[in-house]
């Protein structure tokens, strides 16, 4: 079941935010909500990790069901088999829900069933499907994946470690998989993932994607309104300016 409407949307209105949930201040986790529905940002970011695929543990669908928000739930599952979690996540209000192509085989699979997986938030709406790839992957992964996927996202860190820096390859990556998108004549949005502060800005825009996640560099102020605020200003005049050169 495809999302055509909120697909389209995404696309209308790129650059998006996604922003990391796991950033928050959890002692004001509502008021921080409430701020975050009041900006642009589109979507909440959800990383749920088993603690195998990606070193860390955290919380999967009961933090995704327990957090109530108007966004767009944003689920990224860096977990060894999605296929064990599909169905629990979309239960708990994925809107979007991206796996890894590291994980093998069971990525195609996994696919196919978030594409007939129901949207627990609206029935009339299906689920987006992402494939994320970390930044040792071959691209080469991907064209038997575009029929089946709404979203490509790169990371531009390992995941799992913090402190990394943005790397400078993603944007040579992210032109190739621009290339493969429109040879493949279909509509997919490009997202970027990890190294995103408001200082690289500039660097991070000239990846062109439509959709950037960041946690820290909406919240590093104690306001995510205006943390959200500089994130698309500078996203957003960086991309026309580099458009007009």
């Amino acid at each position: 079941m495809a999302a055509p409407r909120v697909l389209a949307g995404l696309r209308a209105t790129a650059p998006n935010l996604s922003v990391g949930v796991l950033a928050v201040n959890w002692l004001a986790v509502g008021r921080d909500l409430q701020k975050l529905e009041r900006t642009e940002a589109r979507l909440l970011h959800f990383d749920v990790m088993d603690g195998r695929f990606a070193p860390q543990l955290t919380l999967g669908p009961a933090l995704v069901k327990a957090v109530k928000t108007t966004l767009l739930k944003d689920v990224h599952l860096m977990i060894g088999n999605p296929l064990t979690a599909l169905e629990d996540h979309a239960a708990a209000g994925a809107d979007v829900i991206t796996v890894h192509a590291e994980v093998g085989w069971p990525v195609h699979r996994a696919l196919q069933v978030i594409g007939d997986l129901p949207n627990a938030n609206d029935p009339a709406r299906g689920i987006l499907r992402g494939v994320a790839l970390n930044p040792g992957t071959p691209l080469e992964v991907l064209p038997p994946l575009l029929e089946m996927v709404d979203l490509v996202m790169l990371l531009a860190i390992n995941p799992g470690w913090g402190g990394q820096q943005f790397l400078p390859a993603t944007r040579e990556r992210a032109d190739r998989v621009r290339r493969m998108i429109a040879a493949s004549g279909r509509e997919i949005l490009l997202g970027v993932d990890g190294g995103v502060t408001r200082r690289n800005l500039p660097e991070v825009a000239a990846v062109g994607a439509d959709l950037v996640v960041t946690g820290s560099a909406v919240f590093e102020a104690g306001d995510p309104e205006e943390g959200v605020a500089v994130m698309l200003t500078g996203l957003r005049g960086a991309r026309q300016e580099g458009m007009k050169a």
